[in-house]
């Protein structure tokens, strides 16, 4: 098996969004295929439009012409020629001020928002602390408010120069009816976000779970922009996955699928945070292990901690030689090894990507990890997955909330809108 730990660099290819053209996909209007391939290599000659896309030199220029006189493409200098001859090269670039989104991770203890032209560049970033508790959707709505009102101040922008808003948070989320069917953010179950976000704000509402929104990341921005298709296992204040199929997000039948978190690992096991038991989540959410490290650390019951500072603790613990703070990461290890050999058996991916706040910890990677999950997989006659461990700062997944809106605002100002 082969194991790549990344350290995520500025050093990516120019452009974003899927570098490699999808197969057997539905098909596109021309004219947003043209517009994509533009975004997605950051600038390109018409001839390179033309040979890849496989069309005629005159159905590039007529269909790069339209995209020019919408203001959604422009042209800038190209790549000079080693002759003298000629017309100068031009390329074309995407307009950025074409459209500007915003992309919005809520979670456990701080809310991220960032915001992003029609290019894919990040103009502004800001965050949010919040408590660990459980909300109305109200109050869910005045932390959205405030998080987005802080950012058009320091961008300098209004609401009405905003033209779509994407927004991830943990849970179970239906993502053509914008509800979130369960979350541990909220108080109950079946809340209607995108209905409460329409009637105080001017523009649309993409909303989806945030693991969804890490794995857009990777698609967009990451590795996963020269791989068609690959998985993403998030490792946080919960266990999420995310699941890319020929350059598409999986979502399942009714867009709720991919809840690797809620299967279960134990039956009858360690209760986990949605009520029932046995969940792999119970095992490796910071919760989970904050749960057990009151024990090995011997902590009073009135220790007043935060999951992150018991886990560090621990975290140095156990690097210190501490066997019980040891024994508590092996375990999740194995626990992680269980659920990523499900994953291998149902899926089959070339590359599973693990990222997520807790993969700091690198027991959950160890070579004995890795090496039991390959042993509970029947992998005969196929090669081993691959796994990469991604060190992302915490906007990236507010990044890919950007991502999913800016999707939307092509399908719907450049194309047709289509159903994956």
């Amino acid at each position: 098996m082969r194991i790549v730990q990344i350290q995520i660099k500025n050093e990516a290819p120019p452009g974003c969004g899927p570098r490699l053209p999808g197969t057997g996909d539905a098909p596109r209007p021309l004219r947003q295929q043209v517009f994509e391939y533009v975004r997605a290599h950051g600038r390109a000659a018409r001839s390179d439009i033309a040979r890849d896309l496989s069309i005629s030199a005159g159905s590039a220029t007529t269909l790069t012409a339209d995209l020019i006189a919408a203001n959604f493409l422009r042209e800038v200098d190209g790549v000079p020629r080693d002759t003298g001859r000629g017309r100068p090269p031009v390329a074309l670039e995407v307009v950025p001020r074409a459209a500007c989104v915003i992309g919005i991770k809520m979670s456990y203890t701080r809310h991220t928002a960032v915001l992003a032209d029609f290019a894919g560049n990040m103009l502004a970033d800001t965050d949010l602390p919040t408590s660990l508790h459980r909300r109305t959707l109200p109050d869910l709505m005045d932390e959205i408010t405030a998080l987005i009102n802080q950012l058009l101040t320091i961008s300098g922008k209004t609401a009405n120069q905003i033209d779509a808003v994407g927004l991830g948070l943990p849970g179970i989320v239906d993502h053509d009816a914008g509800v979130v069917s369960w979350s541990a953010l909220l108080r109950a179950g079946e809340q209607n976000l995108a209905a409460a976000f329409a009637a105080q704000f001017p523009m649309p509402l993409y909303l989806d779970n945030d693991a969804n929104m890490l794995t857009l990341a990777e698609l967009w921005f990451g590795a996963g922009r020269a791989r068609r298709d690959f998985a993403v296992v998030t490792i946080e204040d919960g266990v999420g996955m995310g699941l890319v199929l020929n350059n598409r997000l999986y979502r399942g039948a009714r867009g709720m699928g991919l809840e690797l978190g809620h299967t279960k690992v134990q039956l009858d096991g360690a209760l986990c945070r949605c009520g029932q038991r046995g969940c792999l989540e119970a095992y490796l959410a910071d919760y989970a292990l904050a749960r057990e490290a009151a024990t090995a650390l011997d902590h009073a019951p009135d220790v007043r901690q935060s999951p992150q500072q018991t886990l560090d603790i621990l975290f140095r613990q156990a690097k210190a030689g501490h066997q019980s703070a040891q024994t508590i990461f092996r375990r999740a290890g194995r626990y992680l090894s269980l659920g990523l050999s499900n994953v291998v058996q149902l899926f089959d991916p070339k590359l599973i990507i693990l990222s997520g706040e807790r993969m700091r910890y690198d027991y959950l990677y160890a070579k004995e990890v890795l090496a039991e999950m390959q042993a509970l997989t029947l992998s005969q006659g196929r090669a081993p997955c691959e796994i990469a461990i991604h060190v992302w700062g915490d906007l990236i997944w507010a990044r890919g909330a950007t991502a999913l809106a800016l999707s939307a605002l092509t399908d719907t100002r450049i194309g047709e809108a289509r159903t994956p």
